[in-house]
Protein backbone atom coordinates (compact mmCIF):
# COMPACT_ATOMS: atom_id res chain seq x y z
CA UNK A 1 0.00 0.00 0.00
CA UNK A 2 2.81 2.40 0.81
CA UNK A 3 4.22 2.14 -2.73
CA UNK A 4 0.79 2.71 -4.28
CA UNK A 5 0.06 5.67 -2.01
CA UNK A 6 3.38 7.33 -2.81
CA UNK A 7 2.87 6.76 -6.55
CA UNK A 8 -0.63 8.26 -6.41
CA UNK A 9 0.63 11.20 -4.34
CA UNK A 10 3.12 11.98 -7.14
CA UNK A 11 0.52 11.51 -9.86
CA UNK A 12 -3.07 12.15 -8.79
CA UNK A 13 -4.37 10.89 -12.13
CA UNK A 14 -3.67 7.40 -10.83
CA UNK A 15 -6.54 7.79 -8.35
CA UNK A 16 -8.91 7.27 -11.29
CA UNK A 17 -7.76 3.63 -11.30
CA UNK A 18 -9.49 1.31 -8.84
CA UNK A 19 -6.27 -0.27 -7.58
CA UNK A 20 -4.99 3.09 -6.30
CA UNK A 21 -8.33 4.37 -4.98
CA UNK A 22 -8.82 1.08 -3.15
CA UNK A 23 -5.33 1.36 -1.66
CA UNK A 24 -6.29 4.74 -0.21
CA UNK A 25 -9.49 3.29 1.25
CA UNK A 26 -7.58 0.32 2.68
CA UNK A 27 -5.17 2.67 4.47
CA UNK A 28 -8.06 4.62 6.02
CA UNK A 29 -9.61 1.37 7.26
CA UNK A 30 -6.29 0.39 8.86
CA UNK A 31 -6.02 3.83 10.50
CA UNK A 32 -9.61 3.58 11.71
CA UNK A 33 -8.83 0.27 13.43
CA UNK A 34 -5.53 1.51 14.89
CA UNK A 35 -3.37 -0.88 12.89
CA UNK A 36 -1.70 2.02 11.09
CA UNK A 37 -0.84 5.40 12.61
CA UNK A 38 0.21 8.74 11.22
CA UNK A 39 2.96 8.83 13.85
CA UNK A 40 4.24 6.20 16.26
CA UNK A 41 6.77 5.98 19.09
CA UNK A 42 10.06 4.34 18.15
CA UNK A 43 12.87 4.04 20.67
CA UNK A 44 11.85 7.00 22.80
CA UNK A 45 11.18 9.27 19.81
CA UNK A 46 8.31 9.66 17.35
CA UNK A 47 8.38 8.75 13.67
CA UNK A 48 5.90 10.30 11.24
CA UNK A 49 4.50 8.00 8.55
CA UNK A 50 4.17 10.66 5.87
CA UNK A 51 2.56 8.26 3.40
CA UNK A 52 -0.33 7.59 5.78
CA UNK A 53 -1.00 11.30 6.02
CA UNK A 54 -0.88 11.49 2.21
CA UNK A 55 -3.49 8.74 2.01
CA UNK A 56 -5.79 10.70 4.32
CA UNK A 57 -5.51 13.79 2.16
CA UNK A 58 -6.22 11.80 -1.01
CA UNK A 59 -9.20 10.14 0.69
CA UNK A 60 -10.91 13.53 0.75
CA UNK A 61 -10.37 13.71 -3.00
CA UNK A 62 -11.94 10.38 -3.88
CA UNK A 63 -14.92 10.54 -1.52
CA UNK A 64 -18.22 11.80 -2.85
CA UNK A 65 -20.40 14.32 -1.06
CA UNK A 66 -23.61 12.93 0.38
CA UNK A 67 -26.46 14.05 2.58
CA UNK A 68 -26.89 12.61 6.08
CA UNK A 69 -30.25 12.89 7.83
CA UNK A 70 -30.66 12.90 11.58
CA UNK A 71 -34.00 14.70 11.95
CA UNK A 72 -34.36 17.56 12.52
CA UNK A 73 -30.70 17.92 11.53
CA UNK A 74 -29.19 17.52 8.09
CA UNK A 75 -25.50 17.28 7.13
CA UNK A 76 -23.72 17.33 3.77
CA UNK A 77 -20.20 15.94 3.81
CA UNK A 78 -17.72 13.43 2.38
CA UNK A 79 -16.85 11.62 5.58
CA UNK A 80 -18.82 8.97 7.42
CA UNK A 81 -18.79 8.88 11.20
CA UNK A 82 -17.57 6.09 13.46
CA UNK A 83 -20.18 3.64 14.63
CA UNK A 84 -20.72 0.57 16.79
CA UNK A 85 -19.07 2.06 19.87
CA UNK A 86 -20.32 -0.74 22.13
CA UNK A 87 -18.23 -3.42 20.42
CA UNK A 88 -15.18 -1.15 20.62
CA UNK A 89 -15.63 -0.51 24.33
CA UNK A 90 -15.95 3.25 23.81
CA UNK A 91 -18.39 5.46 25.71
CA UNK A 92 -19.78 8.19 23.46
CA UNK A 93 -22.05 10.72 25.16
CA UNK A 94 -24.50 12.67 22.94
CA UNK A 95 -23.36 14.80 21.02
CA UNK A 96 -19.89 13.28 20.69
CA UNK A 97 -18.67 13.10 17.08
CA UNK A 98 -15.76 11.04 15.78
CA UNK A 99 -15.07 10.65 12.09
CA UNK A 100 -14.41 7.34 10.40
CA UNK A 101 -10.63 7.04 10.12
CA UNK A 102 -10.03 8.12 13.74
CA UNK A 103 -8.98 5.39 16.15
CA UNK A 104 -10.52 5.16 19.62
CA UNK A 105 -9.11 2.51 21.95
CA UNK A 106 -11.07 0.63 24.60
CA UNK A 107 -12.38 2.59 27.60
CA UNK A 108 -12.06 5.95 25.84
CA UNK A 109 -14.79 8.35 26.99
CA UNK A 110 -16.09 10.98 24.58
CA UNK A 111 -18.16 13.70 26.18
CA UNK A 112 -19.82 16.04 23.66
CA UNK A 113 -16.64 16.59 21.66
CA UNK A 114 -15.04 16.10 18.24
CA UNK A 115 -12.32 13.73 17.01
CA UNK A 116 -11.13 14.18 13.42
CA UNK A 117 -9.86 11.67 10.85
CA UNK A 118 -6.36 10.29 11.38
CA UNK A 119 -6.39 10.93 15.13
CA UNK A 120 -5.31 8.18 17.53
CA UNK A 121 -6.80 8.21 21.04
CA UNK A 122 -5.39 5.49 23.28
CA UNK A 123 -6.89 3.50 26.16
CA UNK A 124 -8.81 5.04 29.05
CA UNK A 125 -8.47 8.61 27.81
CA UNK A 126 -11.16 11.20 28.54
CA UNK A 127 -12.07 13.72 25.84
CA UNK A 128 -14.11 16.17 27.88
CA UNK A 129 -16.94 18.50 26.87
CA UNK A 130 -16.30 20.63 23.76
CA UNK A 131 -12.72 19.41 23.47
CA UNK A 132 -11.48 18.87 19.92
CA UNK A 133 -8.86 16.40 18.73
CA UNK A 134 -7.59 17.58 15.37
CA UNK A 135 -6.70 15.47 12.35
CA UNK A 136 -3.83 13.05 12.94
CA UNK A 137 -3.25 14.13 16.56
CA UNK A 138 -1.78 11.35 18.71
CA UNK A 139 -3.22 11.09 22.23
CA UNK A 140 -1.77 8.57 24.69
CA UNK A 141 -3.21 6.32 27.39
CA UNK A 142 -4.90 7.71 30.53
CA UNK A 143 -4.88 11.28 29.21
CA UNK A 144 -7.46 13.83 30.33
CA UNK A 145 -8.34 16.51 27.79
CA UNK A 146 -10.38 18.93 29.89
CA UNK A 147 -13.35 21.02 28.78
CA UNK A 148 -12.75 23.19 25.72
CA UNK A 149 -9.24 21.93 25.00
CA UNK A 150 -8.13 22.45 21.40
CA UNK A 151 -5.66 19.91 20.00
CA UNK A 152 -4.60 21.09 16.56
CA UNK A 153 -4.79 19.11 13.34
CA UNK A 154 -2.01 18.45 10.88
CA UNK A 155 -3.69 18.37 7.47
CA UNK A 156 -4.59 22.01 6.95
CA UNK A 157 -2.01 23.41 6.60
CA UNK A 158 0.10 20.34 5.87
CA UNK A 159 2.82 20.14 8.53
CA UNK A 160 5.62 17.70 9.23
CA UNK A 161 4.46 16.39 12.60
CA UNK A 162 1.12 16.02 14.38
CA UNK A 163 0.45 17.17 17.91
CA UNK A 164 1.50 14.45 20.35
CA UNK A 165 0.13 14.15 23.89
CA UNK A 166 1.87 11.25 25.60
CA UNK A 167 0.57 8.84 28.25
CA UNK A 168 -0.76 10.15 31.54
CA UNK A 169 -0.93 13.85 30.65
CA UNK A 170 -3.53 16.20 32.08
CA UNK A 171 -4.44 19.08 29.76
CA UNK A 172 -6.34 21.78 31.66
CA UNK A 173 -9.45 23.65 30.56
CA UNK A 174 -9.21 25.80 27.41
CA UNK A 175 -5.62 24.83 26.65
CA UNK A 176 -4.54 25.03 23.01
CA UNK A 177 -1.80 22.76 21.66
CA UNK A 178 -1.06 23.10 17.93
CA UNK A 179 1.64 22.95 15.23
CA UNK A 180 3.10 19.58 16.13
CA UNK A 181 3.97 20.39 19.75
CA UNK A 182 4.88 17.32 21.82
CA UNK A 183 3.73 17.09 25.44
CA UNK A 184 5.74 14.33 27.06
CA UNK A 185 4.54 11.70 29.53
CA UNK A 186 2.59 12.75 32.63
CA UNK A 187 2.99 16.47 32.07
CA UNK A 188 0.33 18.79 33.51
CA UNK A 189 -0.87 21.89 31.67
CA UNK A 190 -2.83 24.32 33.82
CA UNK A 191 -5.87 26.12 32.38
CA UNK A 192 -5.40 28.37 29.34
CA UNK A 193 -1.87 27.32 28.40
CA UNK A 194 -1.27 27.97 24.67
CA UNK A 195 1.51 26.06 22.94
CA UNK A 196 2.68 26.58 19.35
CA UNK A 197 6.05 25.88 17.76
CA UNK A 198 7.07 29.49 18.46
CA UNK A 199 5.84 29.60 22.07
CA UNK A 200 8.64 29.94 24.59
CA UNK A 201 8.35 27.20 27.22
CA UNK A 202 10.49 28.42 30.10
CA UNK A 203 11.50 26.31 33.09
CA UNK A 204 11.58 28.76 35.98
CA UNK A 205 11.81 26.18 38.74
CA UNK A 206 15.59 26.46 39.13
CA UNK A 207 18.12 29.24 39.70
CA UNK A 208 18.37 30.01 35.96
CA UNK A 209 15.63 29.82 33.30
CA UNK A 210 15.82 26.98 30.75
CA UNK A 211 13.99 27.55 27.48
CA UNK A 212 12.26 24.97 25.30
CA UNK A 213 10.23 25.24 22.11
CA UNK A 214 7.86 22.68 20.65
CA UNK A 215 8.28 20.26 23.55
CA UNK A 216 7.11 20.04 27.15
CA UNK A 217 9.44 17.76 29.14
CA UNK A 218 7.95 14.77 30.93
CA UNK A 219 6.20 15.36 34.27
CA UNK A 220 6.41 19.15 33.95
CA UNK A 221 3.78 21.32 35.63
CA UNK A 222 3.03 24.21 33.27
CA UNK A 223 1.05 27.45 33.64
CA UNK A 224 0.47 30.44 31.33
CA UNK A 225 2.96 33.29 31.59
CA UNK A 226 4.31 36.28 29.70
CA UNK A 227 7.58 38.06 29.04
CA UNK A 228 8.49 41.54 27.84
CA UNK A 229 9.43 41.93 24.17
CA UNK A 230 10.59 45.05 22.38
CA UNK A 231 8.77 46.17 19.23
CA UNK A 232 9.23 49.31 17.11
CA UNK A 233 6.20 50.79 18.88
CA UNK A 234 7.47 49.96 22.36
CA UNK A 235 7.67 47.11 24.85
CA UNK A 236 4.76 44.71 25.23
CA UNK A 237 3.94 41.48 26.99
CA UNK A 238 4.04 38.32 24.87
CA UNK A 239 2.52 35.04 25.97
CA UNK A 240 4.67 32.09 26.99
CA UNK A 241 4.39 28.95 29.12
CA UNK A 242 6.15 28.55 32.46
CA UNK A 243 7.34 25.25 33.89
CA UNK A 244 7.00 25.81 37.62
CA UNK A 245 7.95 22.37 38.86
CA UNK A 246 7.73 18.64 38.41
CA UNK A 247 4.90 16.23 39.09
CA UNK A 248 5.90 14.08 42.07
CA UNK A 249 6.27 10.32 41.67
CA UNK A 250 4.27 9.77 44.86
CA UNK A 251 1.21 11.64 43.62
CA UNK A 252 -1.71 9.49 42.52
CA UNK A 253 -2.29 9.89 38.78
CA UNK A 254 -6.02 10.51 39.14
CA UNK A 255 -5.62 13.45 41.50
CA UNK A 256 -2.23 14.74 40.49
CA UNK A 257 -3.43 17.76 38.50
CA UNK A 258 -5.13 19.41 41.45
CA UNK A 259 -2.42 18.32 43.85
CA UNK A 260 0.40 19.45 41.59
CA UNK A 261 -1.11 22.87 40.99
CA UNK A 262 -2.13 23.29 44.63
CA UNK A 263 1.46 22.68 45.68
CA UNK A 264 2.49 25.69 43.58
CA UNK A 265 -0.53 27.79 44.59
CA UNK A 266 -2.00 28.10 41.07
CA UNK A 267 -5.38 27.16 39.65
CA UNK A 268 -6.25 24.28 37.28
Amino acid sequence: MKIQIEEAWSNRELLKEDVYANAVRAVIEEVDKGRLRVAEPVGGDWVVNEWVKQAILMYFGIQQMETFHLPPFEFYDKMKLKSDYASQGVRAVPHAVARYGAYLARNVVLMPSYVNIGAYVDEATMVDTWATVGSCAQIGKHVHLSGGVGIGGVLEPLQASPVIIEDGCFIGSRCIVVEGVRVEKEAVLGANVVLTQSTKIIDVSGAEPIEYRGRVPARSVVIPGSYTKKFPAGEYQVGCALIIGQRKESTDLKTSLNNALREFNVSG
